[in-house]
């Protein structure tokens, strides 16, 4: 029966890909047998339940590859039915090109992406010993689960996965596994012609364990696989890589060569493939047997669970005050207190120094909260602490219980790692670095939005107000990079309180947010605050109708609310609107956009120290705008704001301009 499921698992991949006519089978052919031993005889899961706490996590960082996991889950009882099979790849199907998180049960992060998937997993199996540390108590493992994630040579090539997986090692996640399908194969042919290193040796020296099948001399050799698997489990001071060596594309004519990674068979080879095979079924035809077998698995789980639900309500009466905190955290549970003095701020700060002053009001009543820098959190000042500084501990193999996280310059795995954290449940993240370093971070901040998770981005040093370091480290195209991404929150904030309300803002919204931050003190204004939560408000207004518009984010609200000083003495009258978040404004009803943004006010003059291409919509047809088209240059931020124009002064004669049109 196990090479019977194997076979099966293997037919239905290639049949769904040779139907939608596109797709990647290679994979899901030679990768058969080890997600076959993986979930008959390994994973810990539900299917009825899937978002069970305690289950085992299975990522497929190769995500192409994904009829692979649209066969086990339709197998193994996730509710995918034979129907979402035939139509893999369609309009509104649950079987995407690549496996989707919230779309499809049983998915738990959104890969394709090579190497994101890796990194994911390094945050669940993070999570799962952060959890583990601060609930488990002698006889209650309430949390005790694996993170198991599959890869290919395409993503242990991208750079992210040795970021992530050096942070792994060096953190010892040992219920980390990862398994690794070694075909030598990717879409341009060989991996010899750019990928010539020993991977093994890569992996003993960032600290994992490394194991090795052949299953290219055994192929579909379950007793192999499951002894891995068993060995990878008992190691639980490293992680564990498996390197399978395996036949992409296993059985079919076009076994061992490119022409199978990424379309489909073709049906004259997949029925030779049946001949070889001796499958007699027809297309998206299982055996009753299979069904029978497979469903064994997720039973098992089921008695698990129970088990566990009966072993947590014990943990409630004995730990009483733990189990209330798991609860609230598993549930994403924000305190009622949580607003309480967190919008206090006097003397001007940088709005850098207001985030660490919010975040550690927040994380004293948030236990969730975790997070950390890579490797700049003296300047980001990100830590949480407390008065002394000791409070919360640095997260490591020493003290997995630390809610501080150093991710090492690690910026494109920091932000992966940190989507994990989210996805395995219990824990609110957020990372840091400096603003251009946001590029670096990109491609997983978009993901973070195409989920739909709230993981918070702290982005400090925000414009050329970085100042001596020179153009390099001054960003003036990411604001308009990040506004681009659909579903994320940019959060420029002005003063203390505006950087308060857009921490509030990321913690109770359900996407991600960016905030935004300076390196240099702001002023704190009396008007500022609440607004921000709705994005764009009248932070300083005149009497009667304004003659002029002063629209501005972050440190360029500062020259406009003078400048509104400077044309009030000649008569002008300016309304000084601050514009903390352009996304929350554009969902806020016409009406109320209408009344910050009078549209009879044709005289309006936007500024801020970026990319101008965020402010034509507000500029409208008579407006001006002061923004950056060049690069920044090395000098103090105190000589930079004028020479580029962002000064009360040069605010005043471009009001005055855009009001001669």
């Amino acid at each position: 029966m196990k090479q019977t499921t194997i076979n099966c698992i293997r037919f239905l991949a290639a049949d769904a890909i040779q139907k939608a006519n596109s797709g990647h089978p290679g994979l899901p052919l030679g990768a058969a047998a080890i997600g076959y031993t993986l979930f008959q005889d390994f994973l810990k899961f539900n299917a009825k339940d899937p978002a069970w706490d305690d289950r085992d996590r299975f990522v497929l960082s190769a995500g192409h590859g994904s009829m692979l996991l649209y066969s086990l889950l339709h197998l193994y009882g996730y509710g995918l039915t034979m129907d979402d099979l035939r139509n893999f790849r369609q309009l509104n199907a649950k079987t995407p090109g690549h496996p989707e998180y919230r779309h499809t049960a049983g998915v738990e992060t959104t890969t394709g992406p090579l190497g994101q998937g890796i990194a994911n997993a390094v945050g669940m199996a993070l999570a799962e010993a952060h959890l583990a540390a601060r609930f488990n108590r002698t006889g209650f493992p309430i949390v005790d689960h694996f993170t198991y994630c599959l890869c290919g040579d395409g993503c242990l090539e991208e750079g992210i996965s040795y970021e992530a997986c050096s942070f792994a090692g060096s953190h010892a996640l040992g219920k980390l596994i990862l398994l690794y399908d070694d075909n030598n194969i990717s879409i341009e042919g060989d991996t010899d012609i750019t990928f010539k290193e020993s991977v093994a040796e890569r992996f003993e020296a960032q600290n994992w364990q490394v194991i090795k099948v052949d299953l290219v001399k055994s192929p579909d050799n379950v007793l192999m696989i499951s002894n891995a698997l068993r060995k990878a489990q008992r190691e639980k001071s490293k992680p564990s890589v498996i390197i399978f060596r395996t036949h992409i594309g296993q059985g079919s004519p076009l076994e061992n060569t490119a022409k199978c990674h990424g379309s489909p068979l073709g049906a004259d080879n997949i029925a030779e493939m049946r001949a070889k095979c001796g499958w007699e079924y027809p297309a998206f035809e299982v055996p009753a047997e299979v069904y029978r077998h497979t469903a064994r698995p997720s039973r098992r789980g089921a008695k698990a669970e129970k088990e566990w639900r009966t072993m947590f309500s014990e943990y409630e009466k004995r730990f009483p005050a733990l189990a209330e905190e798991y609860r609230n955290m598993m549930a994403g549970k924000l305190p009622e207190n949580l607003e309480d003095g967190l919008f206090e701020f006097s003397k001007p700060m940088a709005t850098r120094q207001t985030s660490a002053v919010a975040l550690n009001r927040i994380a004293k009543k948030l236990p969730s909260l975790i997070g950390g820098s890579a490797d700049l959190a003296p300047s980001n000042l990100s830590d949480m602490k407390n008065a002394d500084g000791a409070e919360y501990g640095d997260f490591g193999a020493e003290n997995y219980a630390g809610r501080n996280l150093h991710f090492g310059i690690r910026e494109h795995a920091m932000a992966a790692i940190t989507n994990g954290i989210y996805l395995h449940g219990g824990l609110r993240p957020y990372c840091a670095t400096f603003f251009v370093f946001s590029d670096y971070c990109r491609h997983a901040i978009r993901l973070s939005a195409l989920m739909n998770i709230p993981v918070i981005y702290l982005f400090t040093h925000d414009s050329i107000g970085v100042g001596e370091d020179g153009p390099t480290h001054q960003p003036v195209e990411q604001l308009i990079g990040l506004r681009a991404i659909p579903n994320l929150k940019v959060y420029r904030p002005a003063d203390g309180k505006e950087t308060a309300y857009a921490w509030l803002s990321a913690l109770k919204g359900n996407s991600p947010t960016a905030l935004v931050l300076s390196r240099q003190n702001l002023p704190q204004y009396e008007g500022s605050g609440e607004g921000a939560l709705r994005g764009g408000y009248v932070l300083s207004d005149c009497e009667g109708t304004p003659d002029v518009l002063l629209i501005a984010s972050g440190s360029e609200v500062e020259p406009c609310v003078r400048a509104q000083a400077l044309l009030l003495e000649e008569g002008i009258r300016a309304r000084v609107v601050s514009m903390p978040c352009i996304e929350e404004f554009e969902k806020q009803s016409a009406a109320y956009r209408k009344s910050v943004l009078p549209p009879e006010v044709k005289a309006r003059v936007c500024v801020e120290a970026g990319s101008p291409y965020s402010w034509y919509k507000y500029a409208g047809e008579q407006g001006e705008i002061i923004g950056m088209t060049t690069f920044g240059a090395s000098a103090p931020a105190s000589l930079l704001f004028p020479l580029y124009g962002f000064t009360p002064e040069n605010v005043v004669a471009k009001a005055k301009l855009s009001l001669s049109k």
